[in-house]
This record gives C-alpha cells, structure tokens and sequence, in this order.
C-alpha cells in the first residue's frame, strides 16, 4: 500500500512538472489570473552600455507610473544600495519624478543622506501592479499599487516611537496643510504643474515645513524650490499609515476629484486587486502555449512594456495641453509621451492590433496637437514637442493605420499636418519648426549634404554633439515621403503624390555604388572621401548616420527593398551582402567600436540587435525568396539577446520600441514596412498564439513540431488554405483567422521561394 501511495505521488509530481514545463503557465485556454504573476520586471535592469530598463508600477497607460528613486551614483538602477525616496509620479519615460514621499523614523532634520535607506531586492516584491520593500535602516515596510489618476502607498512602522513622513517638491512647489489628515500641492517642470491632494489615515501629531532644507515659520503653506514637509509621528510598534493621493494637471480640486473617483476608500488590498485584474486582462490579449518558462515569462514581461505609452490624461472629460497651454474638454482621451522614430516601427503596429481603438485615439491626440502648437510633433511629451531624433516618422504612423482599414481620426487635418512638416519644417536632427536653407538641399537634389572631415559647422541650429546625421536623414525622410504620397493618393491629391514618390527614391542619391553602402555626399553632389561603412561618422557615427554605422543603414530602405537589391546588383548579390552583414568584423576591439558606437549592442557580425533601426533588417530575406534564412537568424537573435536575467535587454528598451519587437518576433511576423498593410513571417518560439482581436475575433497561429530545434517552417495554411509565401496581408488576419505551420529540423528551401508570391513593394508596385 505504502509503495502504492509512493507511486501515485511520484506520478502526480511528475505529472505537475511536465505541466510547468510545457505550457500549463499562460497558456492558451488557461485563467487569466496568472499572467500578470509572469512579468519579471528586473529583466534588463543593467545595461549593456545605455539605459537600464525600470521596475515601473503603473496600469495600462495610466497617467501615474512609479519606481523607487535609488542612489543617483549608480550606473545602473539594480545595483543601487539605497532608496532616497519613492515618486508622486514620472510624468515621461525616463524623466526624473515630479514630487515625492518618504517614510523615515525617528526626529531628524531632512537631510537626504539622513533619510535614504538600505534596502535588499532579497527583500523586495515588484510586479506591474504593486511594489513592496523593507526599508532597513529604519525598519519600515512601504509598499504602493497605483489606479490611473491616483496612488495608494501604505508604510508599516515595525519600531515605536517618533517617525516621519516626508513629501517633497524640488522646483516651483507649494504645500498646503488643510488638517492633520490632509495636504495638498504642486510642483511645476517643464513649464508644466502637477498638483495633488494627499489624505492619510492616521492624523499626525504636528508638522514642519522645510525650504531649501531650512526650518521655515509654523505657517500652513510654503511656496518655493525644495520644499519639504514633514508630517510627524509618535507610534507603537507595528503602527501601519496609508497614504492615498490624487494628482492632477488641470488643479487641486481636479486631483481631489481623482481621488474621490478612483480611490473612495481606505482598502489597499482593493487598489492592489483592481490593479492586479486590469493587467491580468490587458496581457490576455495574447495567449501562448509552449515555449521554456523563460521564454515566456520574457514574452509577457515584454508586452507589460508595450503598455507604458502613450499614456492618457484626459482627468473627466477634461485635459490640459502643453501644446497651446491650455485646458480643454473633449469626448476622446489625448494621449502624449511617444518617441516616434522608436515607437513607429513596431509599438504602433502592435496596439492596431491588439488595441486598435486606443491607437486611434493616440493618432488623434497627434492630429490636436498639431491643431493646437502648428507643427506634427516628433517626440510628444506632456508639455510639448521634445524633438529628438530625426524623421517626420508620424506619416508612418497615420499611413499604416489607415491602410490596415482604421479610419477613426481626421485624416484631411492630419495629412495638412504632415505635409506641412514634410514641405516646410527643418530635418536638422533634433530639431522641429521653420526649414532652414540646409533643408532645401534635400527638396532640390534629393539628399542632406555632408560637411567633410574637419570642416567648420555653418548651421548654428546642427548640435555639435548629434550633428548633421546627413545619410540617415535622407534615409528616413525618403521613407516617411513614401507614407505620405500614400495618403496622397488616398486624398486624390496627384500633385503631392508624384512630388513624394519621387522624393521616396532619394534613397538612391546616397547609395555608392562604387562601395555598395549608403554614403555621404557634400552639397556640390561628391561622394566624401575617404568613407569606411565600419568607422566614418565621428563620434556616434552622427556626423552622417543616427548612432549607428553604414554597414547598419544601408539597409534602411523599408518601403523599396526589391529597389534596394537591384542598386545591389541582384537577388543573389543582396542574400550575400545580407550573410556578410551577420559576419563581418568589428575591424577593431569591441571596446574601441563601442567607443565610437555605445548603441551598436546586440552585436552578430556588423549587425546590431540592440537598436531600432536593425529590426526589420532578418526579415529582409523574405523578399529574396530565401524565408528560411530569416527564420535561422531570428531564433538565433531572440535566443542571445532576449533572455529572463538582468542583462537580458541587449540595447534601450526604449519605453516599448524594443519589447514590441521582441513580441512580434517570439509570435513569428513582423511589420516591416508600416503604412504597406502585410506582415513578414519568421519563426515563431511558441506552440500557439492566440491574439484577441476584439469583438470576439481572434488571430490563432499554430506551430506543428515546434521546438527549439525545428525552428523552420515546411509548409504553411492561413485560413484553411495552403500557402508558399513567407508574408501575409493585415485584411487576411483582421477578422480573426488561423495560420498553422508545419515545422522542422532543417530547411524546406523552396517553400517561399517562388518568384511570384515575394513580397511587393515600391518598385515592384511600379511595374
């Protein structure tokens, strides 16, 4: 009997670990109360060269998002061995906190080195929707779980006697002490205020004011820069404080109504649940079945991080506009903070998918401000255009929704907009507004000239750090020309269509094909010499690529890549440039190249999976009939350089640019070319993915004798149908379908090979 009940439990042990290890996590068909439990927000939280990625509390574009503010000496955000204070809000991604609060036992003044603790990610609980720590020094557990316009912090004091709560402002603050349960205040940056309205729910026993850290009069209010207040305690052990707030950027009673409406009463457990099933439900919109526990809780860690942005804040119906500074209502939210020339290749795509409403309104909320400051912004924070990179890349934007049939935005007022950019604003590298007589180089010969080596700067307007950046900026803008006759067509505006065709192919004007690399020009048409595809550019290589070299921007021709390979001399000619790409020297050490190039991370040969503009680049293969190719090399990139550890985001995650690859790529398409409406297959990781695509309809792909070894694809279905193309159409998928692939060891080289069924494009479209 004894070795019966033996057997029976062995058996249900191995039966449960067989579960664990294919699938029963996350899988299709499994509850949703579990998908937030897999995000592992410490993934890439040290960096390879640039930014760490941040352990970020937040709902789904919700207009608060909090991380712990820890020691400003530490390179990377993990390693950090202390906790200055927790934030009222991080108003943009990567931005500094715009007020904060801090519990702290003990009388003492409110010296930062006094109030900062030791804390152990030992000790630590940190997921989407709740974080928790031990604050050590002072024996303090504090915690917070946030709803969109409000945040509920709780702090459990395990010592008696006297403590503190500190809030802090650091530029043009006020503090106001209504009662002993109450403070309200605000704090501008950026030319922008945040207010709030604080409740506890435990009176303090008096308080002081601090400004600039000095003890000023007993007043109730103070106004200023570094503002502090502290609210004081005598406590017994074990004494727990909650502490809920509203905030708001239209006034104080605005934040009290947000906290009124979203955090009427005094149970944390419910903010946290609420929180808890809002991301349960959003990372539901993708199911998947299969793949190694690490793989998937990557794979729902990276959709976590498509949801930062853009983030809401519209406050009732109600939102204030950094765009003409003022506050305006409107029935639709406005949506701001977007990095276009990151977010545009695959963030933007993946929302017209799985929330194609919410980027509708996201497309609008860029319509509005254009509306209301006269220019497309690049860069859209809260209090204007940040206007960074380069590119008009918000016609991408536009483009693709409209041509995958979304349609719910003014696209007369948006294309004036964008024309407007395209016709009269700069494409000067970090910057947005009136052209200057550099720009109209590029509109009379069709590409951004190039200073030589040495050469005094002429424009004024060109940072002496991100320069001129001449290639990559005829590159992009030829691109966004493309996106933009398209809508031209579409408005029957022939005049604009012709004049932005030809302006699609000034690719060409940069392409040598003495050297067969994209290359600079000087403003009198001569190529500049010498030129090395590996080295020249200056620091950063932006002198005339954006951050990265020739060897990488050479392919940057998304909308036009059959026009790409016959610069190239021919299919064959294009496969071996794309083979030589993935093994190509650095041609120095990696530190000297990362010297010269700090984004260039994710290094395969000259290939650099760690930033954006290398996303599309595997999928090229696609187009010259060699499908499995790109599936080989995918795998091979998302198995190095994706991966459940703290380094385990090869470049800046860039607020959901590069998770949102990661996530197309892992279920095997990707948009190559947004504002052209089809999807390029890869390999997908998984056994199944299933992708709600609202209104009951969903996107099913099934991967028959997928595994880590049968990474390509034999023979492909989509919709009951057999298929020998590597690519599929938005309008196949939208309505909900299934694409099931036969996988195998080793590569069936004729399937997706076939002339006829390549993928089309600009030049391909022309004949």
């Amino acid at each position: 009997m004894k070795k019966m009940r033996f057997v029976f439990h062995l058996l249900l042990y191995l039966l449960s670990l067989f579960l664990f290890l294919h699938g029963s996590n996350c899988s299709v068909g499994n509850p949703q109360s579990e998908m937030a439990e897999m995000v592992n927000v410490h993934i890439g939280s040290i960096s390879h060269t640039l930014e760490p990625t941040l352990p970020t509390v937040h709902l789904p574009h919700g207009m608060i998002r909090l991380w712990p503010i820890v020691s400003p000496g530490a390179a990377d955000r993990y390693t950090a061995s202390r906790i200055y204070a927790f934030p009222l809000n991080q108003p943009a991604h990567r931005y500094p906190p715009v007020g904060a609060i801090m519990p702290a036992a003990g009388e003492g003044e409110p010296l930062p080195d006094q109030i900062a603790s030791e804390f152990d990610h030992a000790l630590e609980i940190a997921k989407p929707y709740y974080y928790s720590v031990l604050l050590e020094d002072d024996d303090i557990w504090a915690e917070y779980s946030p709803t969109e316009r409000a945040v509920f912090y709780q702090f459990k004091f395990n010592q008696s006697g006297p403590a503190q709560i500190f809030i802090f402002a650091k530029n043009n603050g006020h503090f106001q002490i209504i009662d002993n349960k109450t403070v309200v205040g605000k704090e501008t940056f950026e030319g922008v205020t945040q207010y709030f309205y604080l409740e506890l729910n435990v009176p303090f026993t008096h308080f002081k004011l601090y400004k600039n850290q000095t003890l000023q009069n007993p007043e109730k209010e103070i106004s200023g820069d570094k503002l502090t207040a502290a609210l004081r305690y005598e406590l017994p052990a074990g004494q727990t404080i909650g502490v809920k707030y509203g905030i708001s950027y239209i006034s104080e009673e605005q934040a009290k109504q947000n906290l009124k409406n979203e955090i009427p009463h005094w149970s944390f457990e419910a903010v946290k649940t609420a929180a808890q099933e809002k991301w349960n439900s959003t990372l539901a919109k993708i199911q998947i079945k299969g793949g190694t526990p690490d793989q998937r809780v990557y794979f729902y860690t990276a959709l976590y991080r498509c949801f930062e942005r853009m983030v809401n804040i519209t406050e009732d119906g109600k939102y204030y506009s950094g765009y003409d500074h003022q506050i305006h209502e409107d029935s639709r939210p406005f949506y701001v903070d977007d990095w276009s020339w990151d977010t545009y290749r695959s963030l933007h795509p993946l929302r017209l998918l799985i929330e194609p409403e919410k980027e509708m309104d996201m497309i609008q909320s860029y319509v509005r401000m254009y509306e209301q400051s006269g220019w497309m912004p690049t860069f859209p924070q809260i209090w204007g255009d940040r206007k960074c990179m380069i590119g008009h890349h918000q016609a991408a934007l536009l483009a693709d929704a409209y041509f995958k049939g979304w349609r719910d935005f003014d696209l007369q007022k948006a294309y004036r907009g964008l024309r407007k950019n395209a016709m009269e604003g700069t494409m000067i590298p970090w910057q947005e507004g009136p052209a200057f007589p550099i720009d109209q180089v590029y509109r009379e010969k069709g590409f951004f000239p190039a200073l030589q080596p040495g050469q005094k700067e002429t424009i004024e307007s060109v940072s002496s750090f991100e320069q001129r950046q001449s290639v990559a900026v005829t590159l992009e803008h030829a691109y966004d020309d493309w996106c933009l006759a398209q809508l031209a067509k579409e408005l029957d505006k022939s005049t604009d269509y012709d004049l932005f065709m030809k302006r699609a192919e000034n690719y060409k004007n940069v392409y040598n094909p003495a050297t067969g690399f994209m290359s600079p020009k000087t403003e009198d048409g001569k190529w500049l010499e010498p030129f090395d595809p590996k080295r020249s550019g200056g620091i950063g290589s932006r002198a005339y690529f954006a951050e990265l070299n020739s060897w990488t921007y050479t392919w940057h021709v998304q909308h036009d890549v059959p026009g790409l390979m016959e610069l190239m001399g021919g299919k064959e000619k294009f496969i071996a440039r794309l083979d030589r790409l993935f093994e190509e020297s650095l041609g120095s050490s990696k530190w000297v190249f990362l010297g010269q190039f700090p984004d260039a991370t994710g290094l395969v040969g000259q290939f650099v999976m760690g930033n954006e503009q290398s996303f599309h680049i595997p999928y090229l293969y696609n187009y010259a009939g060699v499908p499995w190719k790109a599936q080989k090399r995918i795998r091979q990139l998302l198995d190095a350089w994706f991966r459940n550890d703290l380094m385990g985001v090869c470049g800046d995650e860039d607020g959901g640019a590069m998770s949102s690859f990661y996530v197309f790529s892992a279920m095997g398409f990707y948009p190559v070319c947004p504002g052209q409406p089809i999807y390029l297959m890869g390999s997908p990781l998984f056994d199944e993915i299933k992708i709600d695509l609202g209104k009951g309809k969903h996107f099913i792909i099934k991967a028959i004798k997928n595994s880590a070894r049968n990474r390509f694809i034999q023979a492909a279905k989509l919709n009951g149908k057999e298929i020998n193309r590597s690519w599929f159409t938005h309008s196949e998928i939208v309505n909900g379908g299934e694409l099931i692939l036969e996988m195998g060891a080793r590569p069936n080289k004729s399937w997706g090979s076939v002339e006829i069924s390549l993928p089309a494009s600009m030049s391909t479209k022309k004949k």
